[in-house]
Parts: C-alpha cells; sequence; structure tokens
C-alpha cells in the first residue's frame, strides 16, 4: 500500500512538472506570435501627412506607412496598419491591441517609462528656416535679424541660445511662415518635420538653414514583454538605414532625408 501511494505521488509529480514545462514551451515571444499569425499591425494616427494620412482615394499611405510596409516584408509577413486617437495610442500598445507603434512617435524619457523604442528611424527638432532666395549659410548670420516662432514654445529657448535680439512672438507656424515669405522677418523656428512640410506644400518659398538645433529620435514603439520583436526590428532598421531604404523614402515624400543626424 505504501509503495502504491509513493508511486502515486511520483506520478502526480512527473505531471505537475511536465504541465509546468509545457506551460512555459507554450509562452511565446513577441516575434513568434508575430510570425506564427502572418501579420504584424502597427498603430498610428492617419492624420499627420506626409506621415501617415489618407489619400484622395481613401488608402492610408505616406513615409511611415512605406517604414511599416518595408519592415513586414522583411519581417516575411503581411502588415496590418490600425489608426488610432493619439492621446490613447500607447494604452493600446500596451494592451495588445496592436503590436506596436509606427507612427512619428518621438522616443522621450517620460515615454521610455513604458515602452520600450527601437533605434530612431527619423529624426526630427528645432529647425531654423530661412526664405528660399536667402543669402544666409548658417545660423550664426540671423544672430541681429528678425526671427518669428510660436508663442510659448522652447523655441524661445533656442533663439535665445543662438543670440538672437529680435525674437518675434506668433501664435502658430501659419503666422510666422507667412510673414517669413512676405519678408517681414528674416527666419523662423520650428519643428524640422513642420518647415518641411510646409516648404513642400508649395505655399512658402523656404529652406532649412543648417543642420537641426536639437534632435528628438523618432522610433518605433514596442511593449517592454515584447524585446524580440524590438531587437528584430532594430535588426532591420539598421539594414534600412544603411542600404539606404530609409533615405530613399525620406525624399520620396519629404524631398529630403530626415533619417540621419
Amino acid at each position: 500500500m505504501k509503495r502504491f501511494i509513493v508511486l502515486c505521488f511520483a506520478v502526480l509529480a512527473v505531471t505537475a512538472v511536465a504541465a509546468v514545462f509545457g506551460c512555459a514551451r507554450q509562452e511565446k515571444t513577441g516575434l513568434e506570435k508575430v510570425r506564427e499569425s502572418g501579420e504584424i499591425s502597427f498603430a498610428m494616427s492617419g492624420g499627420y501627412p506626409p506621415f501617415n494620412f489618407f489619400n484622395n482615394q481613401n488608402e492610408l499611405v505616406g513615409f511611415d506607412v512605406d517604414v511599416a510596409k518595408e519592415v513586414a516584408h522583411r519581417l516575411g509577413v503581411k502588415l496590418k496598419p490600425v489608426t488610432t486617437d493619439w492621446s490613447g495610442i500607447i494604452e493600446g500598445l500596451r494592451s495588445g491591441i496592436y503590436n506596436g507603434i509606427l507612427g512619428s512617435m518621438a522616443a522621450t524619457d517620460q515615454r521610455r517609462k513604458v515602452v520600450d523604442f527601437s533605434i530612431p528611424y527619423y529624426y526630427s527638432g528645432a529647425q531654423m528656416f530661412v526664405r528660399e532666395d536667402a543669402p544666409f549659410k548658417s545660423v550664426d548670420e540671423l544672430k541681429d535679424k528678425a526671427v518669428g516662432l510660436v508663442t510659448g514654445t522652447t523655441y524661445e529657448l533656442d533663439a535665445k541660445n543662438l543670440g538672437v535680439s529680435d525674437i518675434r512672438l506668433y501664435k502658430d507656424d501659419t503666422h510666422t511662415l507667412t510673414e517669413l515669405s512676405n519678408g517681414v522677418i528674416d527666419g523662423v523656428i520650428t519643428d524640422r518635420v513642420v518647415g518641411v512640410n510646409a516648404m513642400n506644400s508649395g505655399k512658402f518659398k523656404i529652406r532649412p538653414l543648417g543642420s537641426p538645433l536639437r534632435l528628438e529620435d523618432i522610433a518605433v514603439a514596442f511593449r517592454k514583454e515584447d524585446k524580440t520583436l524590438t531587437d528584430e526590428v532594430d535588426r532591420i532598421l539598421k539594414q534600412m538605414h544603411e542600404d539606404g531604404t530609409l533615405s530613399e523614402l525620406s525624399r520620396k515624400w519629404l524631398k529630403v532625408d530626415i533619417t540621419r543626424k
């Protein structure tokens, strides 16, 4: 009888161990789940041209979309783009509604507390813009000129750091860029992407002057528990940087290369 009881306990122990290890084997990584499903879902707002927006045919297009398509292609899966409200986009990621956020999100210290980020696929930040025909070759030449920017932004500190003596404040960039185009002011400090998009719209005859005054890393966000997926996308983005794919896509949508510092 004792031998029977001992044998029963032994069988139960082996079964329990097998169950534990069996469960462990069933826990798939983020990368495994993507490859098993055959698709990867990336979220974006869908209202941020030329990065992600709906065209006249109601198709989701833009720089972010093309980058997402190429990442999916190199992963060997289909892209499933998801458009959602920006205010809740990180919570959607953390809830597992989609695999990542590829929608021009800056990798800030605050966001890094709750999600992980890939390497940057492009860079944005404060940029000086001047008229297309302006003779300036360096931002230093604007110290004694009139420079416009939106009131209440950190660009005022950028202007002060440059030593600009005549800072003009406006309520939005439509006003700053209009005043620049009309010759009222000599330069504008705004977000690099905002200025480049305005330049490419054809409404404003402007150009970026020099390198960005400071940069933000724009990267793909992932859940912290999906490190294998983050690492694989990192590898792919490095390839896309090295083989020129990201630069090519940037020039396609923005006419300038914003993928390098």
